[in-house]
């Protein structure tokens, strides 16, 4: 089972070598067994990959990230096939019925105000208790909006009164980064299992390439939220990196058993599915942490 998360932030050379990555700089050579290695983040645009090894990655399932000048993630490796049987699973996409979908969208919206109710219990922050009373107001696919009602009241209380998304901080540059993060995760568990991260639930911009793991990830930014808060960062910079990095090894609750974020997010990945698949909204296993 794949649990690393390796970053490359050096000026590096990666190529393939009977199983290994193999991370050459000009201080040292470094290998790592690709059984291993569930993430690869490649933070320095000088660094350059054998197309050898970028194919072996694919074929294991590895998932790629690529930063730019910046050092923040810019793309990602997607292989075109996941599954063996994903034209069937891209048949069976195209037929979810809009009422199924809509079902499990305001399933997935209430367990992510949810989350942010025990964000601002963790910091015994009262607040908390508007949320609550969100979740209970919470209509049929959201219509009435209350995803952006708490939202507002969410950030305010976590963060501070003058604190906005649109600002150019440290705390938003963390929040953006674990969020791409995890919508990476997502996008290697929606292909890898056969279906295409083009066609959402409720997300349906004609732009974005990612707009199924947009509306599966929601209910995990909340954990993004707390590790973000507990590092109350002043700066973004390698160390709060890693230290975002850290999150998709963490333990977290699912299905009465622990597993890493990355397995968490795998298994709650396949019971949406066979959610949509059996029309079955009891069929959905949430994570705690």
């Amino acid at each position: 089972m794949s649990w690393r998360t390796v970053l490359v932030s050096k000026r590096s050379k990666l190529d393939y070598s009977l199983g290994y990555l193999v991370v050459r700089d000009v201080e040292d050579t470094v290998k790592i067994h690709i059984s291993e290695i569930s993430v690869l983040i490649i933070e320095n645009t000088a660094t350059s990959v054998t197309t050898a090894l970028l194919s072996e990655l694919m074929d294991k399932k590895v998932k790629v990230i690529f930063c730019d000048s910046k050092h923040d993630p810019c793309s990602e490796l997607v292989p075109y096939y996941g599954s063996h049987d994903c034209s069937l699973k891209i048949k069976r996409q195209t037929e979810w019925s809009q009422f199924s979908k809509q079902r499990i969208w305001t399933e997935i919206i209430a367990e992510k105000i949810r989350n942010q109710a025990l964000v601002l219990e963790y910091f015994k922050l009262e607040q908390s208790k508007l949320l609550r009373r969100y979740i209970d107001e919470l209509e049929f696919n959201d219509s009435t909006n209350r995803e952006g009602h708490a939202a507002k009241v969410y950030f305010n209380a976590l963060f501070g009164k003058s604190f906005s998304r649109s600002m150019d901080c440290p705390v938003n540059t963390a929040l953006n980064y674990g969020y791409s993060l995890i919508l990476s995760a997502f996008n290697r568990e929606i292909v890898c299992s056969g279906y295409l991260t083009q066609l959402g639930l409720f997300h349906d911009n004609m732009f974005n390439q990612f707009n199924l793991s947009c509306d599966l990830m929601e209910p995990f930014r909340p954990f993004v939220d707390l590790k973000v808060r507990l590092m109350e960062p002043r700066q973004f910079e390698k160390s709060e990196k890693i230290e975002l990095l850290k999150l998709l090894s963490e333990e977290f609750i699912i299905d009465e058993q622990k597993n890493t974020l990355l397995n968490t997010i795998k298994i709650y990945s396949k019971s949406i599915f066979h959610a949509l698949e059996e029309d079955d909204t009891a069929l959905i296993r949430f994570a705690r942490k």
